[in-house]
């Protein structure tokens, strides 16, 4: 059986961008059988350009969202997808030829595989690195999904620029509707792939399967990873990516997550050991990351407490 392949691109006033990334799926060496364009309500530019690259015979459709945020963009998308299989790009991305049929080479290959992604190439970094898309034992998270090289292999958590998944599962995981932030509300993959995982379902990174990624700027208020540090950004994030690990692996991990956390941390969002060594390298925002990021800690395991999310994912095939 043909699976039949939505892809979701949500979009936020950069129509231009969206202009390439849409063409980019019309020379696929596999055509999609949808393209879903997650729009917020009032975004007339980009509702235009979606329609402008339908009438090239690209089978594009756009969903309109009523709030803010890329959650509710992606939500609307999907709701109105229709395909077995799920794809999910940025509209800043062009997707290579052979993005559509690697995915679904992936996905094709066993049936405990649940999603599939690869490597999106940045214009300004380079580097190829082996460890790509994991969560380590005590929570932190390693992604590298733009400098991953080598064979494919399974890995905790994909990138949403260049993901795809089984739309039943994607449709029992949905969009964590709690995340904080207004555009790319960071870290939502991880509470798609995480419950995956956690059910037993297999996720490859094979960094073939790319994605030319522009990193174009954000007009919303959350460009924490395209050069700009704020303070509301960083507790966003920090808060979405708590909740996601927490949540994740599952109650006897919150101790050691937050413990990490709070003791080590990493650079971004730093800990009193990373504290330490940032003092040490002259960084002058230090204390304001510390600051965001252990506000971002309380308010992601609060909301881990009082507002659980608990997903139901089915099992794998045995």
């Amino acid at each position: 059986m043909t699976s039949r392949v939505s892809v979701l691109v949500p979009s936020y006033r950069r129509p231009e961008s969206l202009a390439r990334c849409l063409a980019a799926l019309a020379a696929q060496e596999r055509v999609p059988d949808e393209v879903v364009v997650g729009v917020r309500a009032g975004d007339t530019e980009t509702v235009k350009a979606a329609h402008t690259a339908g009438d090239g015979g690209l089978n594009v459709r756009t969903a309109i969202a009523t709030e803010d945020g890329v959650i509710a963009a992606m939500q609307a998308a999907l709701d109105a997808a229709t395909g077995d299989v799920i794809a999910l790009t940025d509209d800043d991305a062009r997707p290579r030829r052979a993005w559509i049929s690697g995915l679904l080479a992936h996905l094709e290959s066993a049936s405990n595989v649940g999603g599939a992604g690869g490597r999106d190439w940045q214009p300004y970094e380079r580097g190829d690195v082996a460890r790509v898309g994991i969560v380590q034992w005590f929570g932190r998270v390693i992604g590298n999904h733009h400098l991953g090289a080598g064979a494919a292999r399974d890995v905790d958590v994909l990138k949403g620029v260049n993901c795809a998944f089984r739309a039943p599962l994607l449709r029992a995981v949905g969009f964590d509707h709690r995340l904080r932030g207004t555009g790319a509300q960071l870290h939502w993959e991880l509470g798609v792939c995480l419950p995956l995982r956690r059910a037993g379902w297999r996720l490859i990174y094979d960094p073939s399967v790319a994605v030319d990624h522009d990193v174009a700027p954000r007009h919303a208020g959350d460009a924490l990873h395209r050069g700009v540090f704020a303070v509301a950004p960083l507790v966003d994030a920090v808060h979405n990516e708590t909740v996601a690990v927490i949540e994740g692996r599952g109650r006897a991990w919150r101790a050691g997550y937050l413990a990490w956390a709070l003791l080590v941390g990493t650079g971004e969002a730093p800990g009193a050991a990373q504290c330490a060594r940032l003092l040490l390298r002259g960084d002058s925002l230090v204390w304001h990351r510390w600051r965001s990021a252990v506000a971002g800690r309380r308010l992601g395991a609060a909301t881990a407490r009082h507002r659980p999310r608990a997903p139901t994912v089915p099992c794998p095939p045995t």
